[in-house]
């Protein structure tokens, strides 16, 4: 017989901090009452809900700003990764979340795996693709991730020596 709660904080498939729900006995005893995420509603808790709904909307408020300005922020951005590919430009590997977090966290952008809605993603192809992120407060954002071969980043790096070689010869 499922029981009636007040939600002290957010629950993953349950719901929100304030939010009255219903769930199984064993759910109850085993994880929300011990982690002190609910406790049991009943009459004195309509007060506790009140409060508990305004602070989650005034957390809602800050997050959803928060979320807005890292997503104007990501239009900015684009991540760049330099990888091996094989003669037929064909990648030794792929660029996953994983990388792109770390890349993202050298350039001031806390990325977390919650933020990718496609828990697999991985890019296994040279060009430049966009990334959907998921944000607090449903706020979506795209990423922008250029991934190009080592051979033509290294190519480059050769023939820029050797031209400013010749500028120099001819100046002397």
């Amino acid at each position: 017989m499922k029981q009636q709660l007040l939600l002290l904080e957010d629950v993953d498939g349950l719901g929100r901090s304030g939010d009255i729900v219903t769930a199984r006995p064993g759910y109850i005893r085993n994880y929300l009452m011990p982690k002190k995420k609910a406790v049991i509603a009943g009459a004195g808790t309509l007060r506790l809900q009140a409060k508990l709904k305004e602070e989650r909307l005034l957390r809602a408020a800050e997050d959803r700003a928060e979320s807005e300005k890292l997503a104007e922020a990501l239009r900015d951005i684009i991540l760049e990764f330099q990888v091996r590919v094989d003669p037929d430009n064909n990648m030794y590997g792929s660029v996953t979340i994983s990388d792109i977090i770390d890349e993202a966290a050298k350039k001031n952008v806390i990325l977390t795996r919650k933020n990718f809605p496609h828990s697999h993603y991985a890019i296994k192809n040279l060009g430049k693709k966009s990334v959907p992120l998921k944000l607090k407060e449903d706020v979506t954002a795209t990423l922008f991730v250029e991934v190009s071969s080592e051979s033509s980043y290294v190519t480059v790096l050769n023939q820029q020596p050797a031209q400013e070689e010749t500028a120099a010869e001819e100046s002397n």
